[in-house]
């Protein structure tokens, strides 16, 4: 009997025959968690492991497939694949080639909602200080929505309902399925290059997880966030939330909504002006009575009906004072005339003079020293004795001593 010698190409190509003739491995969904993820930039194409708690197995992803993903595969992450068993030639190693990827628990949508979410956090395209109010009577509303969608509709609805002396610019796009986001990030720059919108309004009515994607999409979300002019978002419902919504200067819950948050409501501004003018009214009317109430005391008073007769009782009460004046300086001056007659008559006592009138003398030495004691006086000093009319000059014989 011959023996078949196989060389090792030979036997790989007929175990990936085998199983790829296999239907039941055409189409197989395992349950794993990826490890040693990676991603080939140039080629686009992910290459992983999968594994449970017992056993792990290769697995590729290539481009085409993996260019659909809505979230970014993680080292970690539980998820379900679905694809076919083959056989990798060269290494001899089975694998399976991915078709679709899910993650475990979870939609794809929401983790990559998630995923983005956190993404652009972490790069500051949602925080409060990048928030800029909404100018309060916009004479440029842009709009930035599709073009044959409800929303359009709704927002040049109110917009006109609400304060038609603003003019609506308006820049159409695709706002669901391939290329949307980039559609909605061209309307977007399109309306800031164009510069004359105070704000602009961006969104869509309401839809599927899938049919609101767009505004999830890096383009969107950034063009949203590097817009010069206040945005308001407005993507799908009430209940609707958005990444767009994040990054907008305002959110609203829908188109509509949006536009009555850009614009003023006429008839409120009619109505409180109307308020206000009514308020004025009275309030004038108000001050025309007072005003009216003091002219006709004033027109009343004495001084208007009898001007003399004031004239006549400001006079007596001007001479009442004048006299009032006169008597309380006359008084002042005799008080103090008096006081300086005392005062004079008290310095007059204590004059020397005075005393040497009564027929005292004051006795001065050479040097004009009044003599108080006879140890001033040497014998044959000279003396000069002051008396009430004139002088003696004499010369001490003896002195005694006290």
């Amino acid at each position: 009997m011959a023996i078949n010698i196989l060389s090792v190409s030979q036997l790989n190509r007929f175990v990936k025959s085998l199983l790829n003739g296999a239907p039941q491995l055409a189409e197989v969904y395992l349950r794993g968690e990826i490890s040693n993820l990676s991603l080939y930039q140039r080629s686009g194409h992910l290459y992983f492991t999968l594994k449970d708690q017992a056993a792990a197995v290769k697995a590729v992803m290539f481009a085409g497939n993996a260019a659909h993903l809505r979230f970014q595969p993680q080292n970690g992450m539980s998820v379900i694949a679905r694809g076919s068993v083959t056989l990798y030639e060269r290494d001899g190693s089975y694998q399976i080639n991915v078709n679709d990827l899910q993650p475990d628990g979870a939609g794809a949508l929401s983790v990559a909602f998630e995923q983005n979410k956190r993404r652009f956090a972490a790069e500051g395209l949602f925080d409060p200080e990048r928030k800029r109010p909404i100018p309060r009577f916009p004479a440029v509303v842009g709009v930035a929505t599709s073009p044959t969608g409800a929303a359009v509709r709704d927002m040049l609805s109110v917009l006109e309902r609400r304060w038609p002396l603003a003019k609506v610019l308006f820049a159409p796009c695709t706002v669901q399925g391939r290329g949307a986001a980039e559609s909605v990030a061209a309307a977007l720059r399109l309306l800031n290059d164009d510069g004359r919108s105070d704000v602009i309004l961006v969104g869509r009515g309401g839809g599927s997880a899938e049919d609101l994607w767009a505004f999830n999409e890096e383009p969107a979300v950034r063009a949203v966030s590097q817009s010069r002019i206040p945005v308001i978002s407005a993507v799908g419902h009430e209940t609707d939330f958005s990444l767009c919504d994040f990054a907008a200067d305002l959110r609203a819950p829908t188109p509509s909504a949006a536009a009555e948050l850009a614009v003023p409501d006429r008839a409120e501004l009619w109505n409180r002006f109307s308020a206000l003018r009514g308020q004025l009214g009275r309030r004038m009317a108000e001050l025309l009575s007072g005003y009216d109430g003091r002219i006709r005391r004033a027109v009343s008073s004495p001084a208007v009906q009898n001007p003399i007769r004031l004239v006549q009782a400001r006079e007596e009460r001007f001479r009442n004072a004048n006299e009032n004046f006169l008597c309380a300086m006359r008084s002042f001056l005799d008080r103090k005339t008096q006081y300086l007659i005392e005062q004079s008559r008290l310095l007059s006592s204590m004059n020397p003079l005075e005393v040497l009138g009564r027929g005292y003398s004051v006795t001065l030495t050479e040097r004009g020293e009044p003599v108080r004691s006879s140890i001033q006086l040497a014998p044959g000093s000279r003396m000069t004795t002051v008396l009430a009319e004139g002088k003696l000059i004499s010369v001490v014989e003896s002195a005694e001593a006290p």
